[in-house]
């Protein structure tokens, strides 16, 4: 157990060769270098807040609005929301939703038990210690694997499971880094989810965070290449950036075709039993409006 890299009572955020992000720490709940990364919980101006490798994951201000982001325009696009799958999301939020949406079943797949359970212990938002013992054990719709995502979707592929919904709540991708993670965010794996959807099918993924809060030249290509891979493997696409969450910019794709994907959304928000705190309909309407370099 030790400190992140921080200078006192301040956390350094890498954000690019030349611009960093400074978190002011007023209360460290936990510090723990787990087999895959190193973990900080702490209190910040935003709440309660997870780093992974000194990068913010969620925080007790927002996580709600990031994750309804995720899964909600998702669900609404989908046929149906009986099998869902979410791989990454330590904390929990994603696949509680979707068992509150009605999800029969939700696979949780996640690398790092530990990180997983020291978000039960210390954070107020996600699973509880509890619940985490029951969705090891599948006792209820969540059913948490602790494995690698690729291998999961491999293997779940060749006992032919298919899913309504699958998330990736990965860390952001990094293209010059060799982490395994970079790989799912791929086109050969954008066409291997594909294959893992059912026909009415959506998948979710989110776009890289410090690309929308420090734009370069880079930016645009940034939202361009997996907006083109969406376009090369699914036959309908959206494009959603949350109004209440600048973080949560997420792109989605079906194999089924649709004209008017935002409409089918916007007319599904009443029919689902769950109501989001974060969306409403005309946000639906304004925030899957695409930005000039996808259009």
């Amino acid at each position: 157990m030790r400190m992140a890299n921080t200078t006192g009572s301040w956390l350094r955020e890498p954000i690019r060769e030349d611009v960093a992000d400074l978190w002011r720490l007023h209360e460290v709940h936990c510090t723990a270098d787990t087999e895959f990364q190193r973990m900080l919980i702490a209190r910040t101006r935003l709440g309660v807040t997870l780093f992974c490798d000194d990068n913010p994951q969620s925080a007790e201000c927002g996580q709600l609005a990031f994750h309804e982001a995720e899964l909600i325009p998702a669900a609404l696009l989908a046929e149906q929301v009986r099998r869902v799958l979410v791989i990454g999301c330590s904390e929990g939020p994603v696949p509680q939703i979707a068992a509150e949406l009605g999800a029969e079943r939700v696979d949780h797949v996640d690398i790092d038990p530990e990180c997983v359970r020291l978000c039960a212990d210390h954070l107020p938002f996600g699973y509880t210690p509890e619940d985490v013992k029951r969705a090891e054990h599948w006792e209820g719709p969540v059913r948490l694997h602790y494995a690698d995502g690729a291998d999961f979707v491999a293997e779940a592929l060749r006992r032919g499971d298919s899913y309504d919904v699958i998330v990736l709540d990965l860390p952001e991708e990094d293209q010059d880094s060799t982490e395994g993670y970079n790989a799912m965010y791929g086109q050969e794996f954008f066409e291997t989810y594909r294959r893992l959807l059912t026909p009415g099918g959506v998948l979710s993924t989110h776009v890289s965070r410090p690309h929308l809060s420090f734009p370069t030249a880079e930016t645009a290509d940034s939202l361009r290449r997996p907006w083109q891979q969406l376009g090369r493997t699914f036959d309908t696409r959206v494009f959603f950036r949350s109004t209440e969450q600048p973080w949560a910019a997420i792109m989605i794709g079906s194999p089924t075709r649709r004209a008017d994907p935002v409409r089918r959304m916007r007319e599904r928000l009443a029919e689902i039993d769950y109501t989001p705190r974060t969306i409403d309909a005309e946000e639906l309407r304004g925030a899957t409006y695409l930005p000039l370099a996808l259009r």
